[in-house]
């Protein structure tokens, strides 16, 4: 491998399931070396530093902090530099480069011990809902579990899709990491909705829509945007002066006018002419002023979002999903595309469960481009990812380390590894952490490289521990972790015990791992002391009340165990016209789960206040 493939990070092979040595081919090299390259190394333009980490630089230089100080260095950094975004400028050589201050470990209460039920937010329907779970119902549900002891909710991503029509169903396939779907909205509680004639009416279709448990998002966007459109047009603009100015950069101008963009020419940046291809043409500019109150509403319904969410976050620790790519049609591919590895999808290796590999279809950052960029876009996601007082849950944190990209019109066993600049982007999610007081939980589920659960514990990051993965006890798991018996990708207690997961897959013809289930439930059933002909509502009280002995920072619970649901939320391997995934209301409103026995008996399980 030539030392500018080195440079770009791709690696020359990896150890297989097996531990056989897979050689990558020169072939896939190439490819994805015209993928990542990049004309700067990136060496110039960013320094990242952390306590104890010494900086060379050719002194004299000036430091100015950003929020505006400026500082004389004579010989070395001082000591004591404030955590932040800085910018360094050497007077001999006129280098000047961004400083990042990093505290190197990421915000994490001491005796940390929380629980909360692990939401599918779109999922949770109340009476009041327009045929999906929205900000209104999780304040209802943040209330509710905290007057059972609960101190934290954890969600699926929330992350902003493309406008139009079809809705994209799954929220780890996003337009932007950095913004959120207006479809989570609660139109009711919108600033001037009651002035507006209508509103009442899309509620009555909005409301209707619950009879479905198959939540239909495409007449939710149309109900809640037209509604969103109305307001606007008769008292947001005047009632959010600040949404509306107009603002010539930053993120979420450039969100913004891509969302605008996007309405306009009715469909991707692929298909719009030349000059809109690209944020920083001057006719993206000229349009975004000639479109200036329809930026602004994108703008606005943002600040609406927050709004509501950090209403929500008033009652307990609210923990958002961040996605590990983005769609390559998508507002951060759009925005930040001289960051990205254009044309690379990010996906995983052969392995046990998919002998052809898999192509997750998502764009990631190429890590080159992403240093020469000082690695602004992912500070960026992260920033917009976490909100204060709350936490993040990293899916896939190896990707910190190492991505498998796929070179375009390739197999996905034909990718290769990649490794990005883990110690930097560590450094840069820390600060962000301590800047937000948000922990940091890094899903560490799958192969994971030597070193980097040790690293994740150096650096106060949460571990994720899945009952059915783990086969020593709850007792056994770290303190530095989040504990739960199942997630959205995995089966339910119900559809493990019943054995009706194990049948889905099979209609589905998705060759499940029989005996690595069958493993599973024997684990279980030996744990509780129950064979299979144990009632299910048995099953589950039982391995919550296991999960409560574990000594993890954080438990969480899912509501569809509380309801006995047999389907998971998403089956990996299938597609929307085979199954609706993402797309399952649970079967009861909230109004009748806050009366379940089986949910109070989960909360009483993990309650630990008395301990």
């Amino acid at each position: 491998m030539s030392p500018e493939h080195d440079s770009l990070g791709i690696q020359h092979g990896y150890r297989d399931r097996h531990g056989r040595w897979q050689k990558t081919s020169p072939e896939t090299i190439e490819a994805l070396a015209e993928v990542l390259s990049t004309e700067s190394s990136g060496e110039d333009a960013v320094a990242v530093i952390t306590p104890g980490k010494s900086l060379e630089i050719e002194a004299p230089a000036l430091l100015v902090t950003e929020d505006g100080d400026e500082i004389t260095v004579r010989d070395r950094l001082p000591s004591g530099l404030p955590h932040g975004y800085h910018r360094l400028t050497e007077e001999a050589s006129g280098r000047s480069r961004r400083l990042i201050v990093s505290p190197g470990r990421c915000h994490l209460p001491v005796d940390l011990r929380e629980w909360g039920w692990a939401l599918q937010l779109y999922a949770a329907r109340s009476k009041k809902s327009w045929g999906i779970g929205d900000l209104g119902d999780l304040e209802r549900v943040a209330s509710w579990s905290a007057s059972q002891g609960a101190g934290v909710a954890l969600l699926n991503p929330l992350h902003a899709v493309n406008p139009g029509l079809p809705q994209q169903a799954s929220p780890y396939f996003p337009s932007s990491r950095c913004f959120r779907n207006p479809l989570y909205l609660r139109i009711e509680d919108v600033p001037g909705s009651s002035e507006v004639e209508g509103i009442e009416r899309a509620a009555a279709a909005g409301r209707a829509l619950n009879s479905c448990r198959r939540i239909d998002r495409d007449e939710v966007y149309r109900l809640k945007l037209g509604s969103l459109e109305s307001i606007w047009e008769r008292s947001g603009n005047r009632a959010a002066p600040e949404a509306g100015s107009e603002t010539g950069s930053g993120t979420l101008h450039d969100f913004s006018v891509f969302m605008a963009l996007y309405e306009h020419h009715r469909g991707p940046p692929s298909t719009w002419p030349r000059e809109h291809r690209h944020p920083r043409h001057p006719e993206v500019a000229t349009f975004a002023r000639a479109h200036a109150e329809h930026v602004a509403f994108h703008r606005w319904v943002q600040s609406l979002i927050q709004a509501q969410l950090d209403s929500a976050a008033d009652e307990l620790r609210i923990v958002l999903d961040l996605a590990i790519g983005v769609d390559p049609d998508g507002a951060d591919a759009w925005m930040w595309q001289d960051s990205m590895a254009l044309g690379a999808s990010i996906g995983a290796p052969p392995d046990q469960f998919n002998s052809r590999g898999q192509d997750w279809g998502a764009l990631g950052f190429s890590p080159a481009k992403l240093r020469a960029a000082a690695y602004e876009p992912f500070g960026a996601t992260v920033r917009g990812c976490m909100g204060p007082g709350g936490g993040m849950r990293f899916d896939h944190v190896m990707g910190l380390w190492r991505l498998w990209l796929i070179p375009p019109g390739a197999e996905p066993s034909d990718g290769a590894y990649v490794s990005y600049p883990s110690g930097e982007l560590l450094d840069i999610l820390a600060l962000e952490s301590h800047r937000a007081d948000a922990i940091v939980i890094g899903e560490d589920l799958g192969t994971v490289e030597p070193g980097v659960r040790t690293e994740l514990a150096r650096r106060a990051m949460l571990s994720y521990k899945v009952m059915w993965f783990e086969e020593g006890p709850p007792e056994s798991y770290p303190p530095g972790s989040l504990a739960t018996v199942t997630n959205h990708d995995l089966p339910t207690v119900a559809g493990l015990w019943s054995g009706a997961d194990l049948e889905e897959q099979r209609s589905l013809g998705l060759e499940p791992d029989e005996a690595g289930t069958e493993a599973i439930v024997g684990r279980l059933g030996d744990r509780l002391g129950l064979d299979r002909s144990a009632p299910i509502e048995r099953v589950v009280r039982g391995a919550y009340n296991l999960l409560g002995a574990a000594p993890s920072a954080l438990l969480t619970a899912t509501l569809e165990d509380a309801l006995e649901v047999t389907e998971r939320p998403n089956q990996p391997g299938t597609t929307p016209e085979e199954r609706p995934n993402w797309s399952l209301a649970l079967p009861q409103p909230l109004e009748a789960i806050e009366r379940v026995p089986l949910a109070r008996d989960i909360a009483e399980a993990l309650d630990r206040r008395t301990e």
